[in-house]
């Protein structure tokens, strides 16, 4: 994609282009009458010249003299009835120095030598119209691609000033990061437009913190309220699901409803840890095995995938060192595995690759990629029927973006990849 300034600059060679190409007939039709003018002047004056100085002395007997040596002045004899006298023409003759038809403009006027009338002709060559039209071709194309190089140069040397405080400003909103409160400081402009664009880029910004905080907190505020009735909930069905006397069918129903409040409960602190993973509490970052990491839970997801069937199988560079919040790794790693092991089919296989750079979980599934647009949104769940609530890849993205790094999907050969680059 190019840029504005590219495109500007484009916009503008074309125009540049176009016009120049469009005043090249109009151009070569006003030189070439000024062109013929000068010609004709020059004609008139050697007319004068001829009969200022040499007409007077000029006999009969040196007519033919004369015409030996004067190429374009000739005299001729009063027998030139059908020319126009007095009035410039232009006509082809035949140039036997460069055996061609050549252009001339050519004056006929009638003169007495001797007080025997004649008749004297001055003609001028022409630039051939094709000469003319390449001359003036070259000429406009260097003119153009001298326009185009200063323009070119210009831009690049005032565009640096110009739009210094724009890409300023353009830089700021990429860096910006609505989670972390700091709204940027934008540089000042002399430029009306830049100007009013930063204001309201400021007073945008200025709401949307504003609204994210007041969502944030009505998260945090409504997840720490939930806690306690969910608790006590869940210790209501506990004891009756204890009690000696309940039926059958009373049993599937608490059941099923202790499925729902385990299921609140993990939704609940899901979102607890969302609005808080880019809190100071999480701020604090050391160096450490990543290996070890991921294979410290793996007992306890072998289970969970033993009871599906699937098979797990690990190729993992034991030296690689990540800094980063432990805490928060180990909870994206717990996601990492939760997601391949809860979407994957019976008789499945989950493959993990740890490299120096690039944590990979690959694993079956349903034979079809996933919605990539809406994969990392809370509540987006790829499949309906699935337990998941919908956050657990929310919760990969929060925290590979704290730590700057690049969370990817694919699907390639009915495996669904997913790939954490640090």
């Amino acid at each position: 994609m190019k840029g504005l300034l590219h495109k500007t600059l484009l916009f503008y060679s074309i125009f540049t282009t176009i016009v120049l190409l469009s005043s090249y007939p109009f151009v070569y039709w006003a030189m070439d009458n000024l062109y013929k003018e000068d010609v004709d002047e020059a004609i008139f004056q050697r007319k004068d010249e001829f009969i200022a100085y040499n007409l007077p002395n000029l006999k009969i007997e040196d007519i033919q003299q004369w015409n030996r040596f004067n190429r374009d002045i000739k005299i001729l004899p009063d027998t030139v009835a059908s020319k126009e006298f007095n009035h410039i023409i232009e006509q082809n003759n035949y140039d036997t120095l460069v055996s061609e038809w050549e252009p001339y403009r050519i004056l006929y006027t009638k003169i007495k030598i001797q007080h025997q009338k004649a008749v004297l002709m001055i003609q001028l060559n022409l630039v051939e119209s094709e000469d003319l039209i390449a001359t003036l071709g070259r000429f406009y194309l260097g003119i153009l691609f001298v326009l185009l190089a200063v323009i070119l140069m210009f831009a690049k040397f005032t565009s640096k000033y110009l739009w210094k405080s724009f890409y300023d400003t353009l830089q700021k909103i990429e860096q910006f990061n609505l989670e972390k409160h700091d709204a940027p400081t934008f540089q000042q402009s002399n430029i009306k437009e830049f100007e009013q664009l930063n204001k309201s880029l400021k007073k945008l910004i200025s709401t949307n913190i504003q609204v994210y905080q007041s969502q944030k907190e009505f998260i945090e505020n409504a997840a720490h309220e939930l806690q306690t009735p969910l608790a006590v909930f869940q210790g209501k069905i506990d004891t009756l699901l204890q009690l000696s006397d309940v039926t059958h069918e009373q049993f599937e129903i608490l059941s099923s409803m202790n499925d729902t409040v385990s299921k609140l409960n993990r939704m609940n602190k899901n979102l607890l840890l969302l609005s808080k993973i880019n809190t100071p509490q999480y701020n604090e970052t050391i160096h450490f095995n990543l290996a070890e990491l991921i294979k410290k839970p793996l007992d306890f997801f072998s289970e969970q995938a033993i009871a599906k069937n699937i098979k797990i199988k690990l190729e993992i560079d034991d030296t690689v060192m990540v800094k980063a919040n432990f805490v928060l790794t180990e909870i994206l790693v717990s996601n990492l595995f939760l997601n391949a092991i809860r979407h994957n089919v019976n008789k499945g296989s989950i493959h993990i690759s740890l490299s120096n750079h690039t944590l990979v979980f690959t694993n079956t599934g349903i034979p079809e990629a996933l919605n990539n647009d809406k994969l990392f949104t809370r509540f987006s769940k790829s499949n309906p029927s699935s337990q998941g609530n919908g956050l657990g890849l929310s919760i990969i993205k929060a925290i590979a973006d704290l730590n700057q790094w690049t969370v990817s999907y694919s699907f390639q050969n009915k495996l669904h990849t997913f790939s954490i680059a640090f």
